[in-house]
C-alpha cells in the first residue's frame, strides 16, 4: 500500500489483517511479550467479552489497529474516526493499570500537513485519557508515538 493510498473495500480486510500481524510482531519484538490476536476481555457490568486486537495474556497491555486513510479527496473519514472513538470507549472499560495503545497506519494525503493520526489526536484527545496513540508505518516498519501519556 503507498502512503496516501485509499484501499478498496474488497481489500479492507486482507490490508487490516496484514497491518494487526505486523503490529503484534512490533509489540512482541519491543515489549518483550507474547500477544494473543483477538483476545477477548471481560468488560462492563454485567461483564460481556469484548475482543481487543492484540492483547498479552496479563490483560496488561491492550491494543487496538486502525488501518485508516484519509478519503481520495482528501476529506475527513467521519466514519472512520467514529469507530476509532468506539475503541476509545470500549478502552475506558478497562483497569486503570492496563497500558491502552490505538495504533493507527501511516495515512499522509498531499492536501494534508498532518497525518490522519495526528488530525486524530488533535480534535479528540479529550477523549483520550491513558490511550496512548501510535503511528506505523508499514513500509519502513517505523513506530511513532503521536502523544506522550
Amino acid at each position: 500500500m503507498k502512503e496516501n493510498q485509499v484501499i478498496s473495500s474488497s481489500e479492507n480486510s486482507r490490508v487490516g489483517k496484514e497491518f494487526q500481524l505486523k503490529i503484534k510482531k512490533w509489540f512482541e519484538e519491543n515489549k518483550g511479550h507474547r500477544f494473543n490476536l483477538e483476545h477477548p476481555i471481560l468488560i462492563g457490568h454485567p461483564a460481556k467479552p469484548h475482543k481487543f486486537d492484540i492483547a498479552d495474556i496479563e490483560e496488561s497491555i491492550v491494543v487496538e489497529c486502525k488501518c485508516y486513510s484519509w478519503t481520495g479527496s482528501g476529506n475527513i473519514p467521519s466514519a472512520k474516526l467514529g469507530a476509532l472513538n468506539e475503541a476509545i470507549f470500549y478502552f475506558s472499560f478497562l483497569p486503570a493499570k492496563a497500558e491502552k495503545f490505538l495504533v493507527m497506519a501511516y495515512a499522509a494525503h498531499p492536501k494534508k500537513s498532518e497525518t490522519l493520526a495526528e488530525y486524530y489526536y488533535r480534535t479528540h484527545k479529550h477523549l483520550l485519557s491513558d490511550v496512548k496513540i501510535l503511528e506505523y508505518n508499514m513500509h519502513t516498519n517505523f513506530m511513532r508515538t503521536i502523544n506522550q501519556k
